[in-house]
């Protein structure tokens, strides 16, 4: 099974071409991977064709696309995730939305931990997301949205022997990759159900937070 990987949940754009064999792990055949915290929208669909490009595919060459849902900040985060609905829209291709540290956690136990682990992600605004889980890299608890030194409290009854994310570093854990999504660690995710054929569930962003915009009040009223 060909499928293609996206996420835009952090600082770095990622997309891949990955084959999913019926058994075994997940093999990137092409990749793109830049830091560019700002440059969501404008490099997704060039990393999107320079990935099938160089594997040797075209876009409806892809059986199904993964995409990561988050937690990442508003505007970042809807560019994954509104590129994979289009074109899976468009190409009449099933899309699959996964939890972005859920990603992070599948690649980072590979390396066969000896216990939990908790993944670290920018949340800005001084905080950061965090979730917890175990020595398989399945989620215990998670995702949050808290302070760094409030997730350094909470560690204490989260006993972890490492850390991964862009922001692994604030837990004072041993850190360990990867730092952002990888297209192996999405599908990999997804595993399960792309391999059952099973039909996806409604994309739903985690952002944790509740959007800035608010809907307007009543008009003031001005007296003479």
């Amino acid at each position: 099974m060909l499928v293609l990987a996206l996420d835009t949940s952090t600082s770095t754009v990622t997309a891949g071409v990955v084959d999913l064999p019926e058994s075994g792990a997940p093999v990137v055949r092409a990749q793109r991977v830049s830091a560019g915290a700002r440059k969501h929208g404008e490099l997704l669909m060039p990393h999107v064709l320079e990935a099938c490009a160089e594997a040797g595919v075209a876009l409806r060459d892809v059986d199904a696309i993964v995409t990561g849902t988050g937690p990442g900040p508003f505007t970042g985060l809807r560019v994954g995730m509104v590129t994979a609905a289009a074109l899976g829209d468009a190409l009449g291709t099933p899309v699959h939305g996964v939890c972005s540290h859920d990603a992070i956690a599948r690649e980072a136990c590979a390396t066969r931990l000896s216990g939990n682990m908790v993944v670290v992600t920018d949340a800005r605004r001084r905080e950061v997301y965090w979730a917890g889980y175990d020595a398989e890299g399945y989620r215990i608890t998670g995702p949050h949205v808290e302070a760094p030194a409030v997730l350094v409290e909470r560690l204490a009854g989260f006993p972890s022997v490492a850390a991964a994310g862009e922001q692994a570093a604030v837990t004072g854990l041993p850190v360990i990759g990867p730092a952002t999504p990888g297209p192996a660690g999405l599908v990999a995710v997804a595993a399960d159900v792309l391999r059952a054929g099973t039909d996806p569930g409604p994309l739903r962003p985690l952002y944790l937070r509740r959007p800035d915009a608010v809907e307007p009040g009543a008009r003031k009223r001005v007296s003479a």
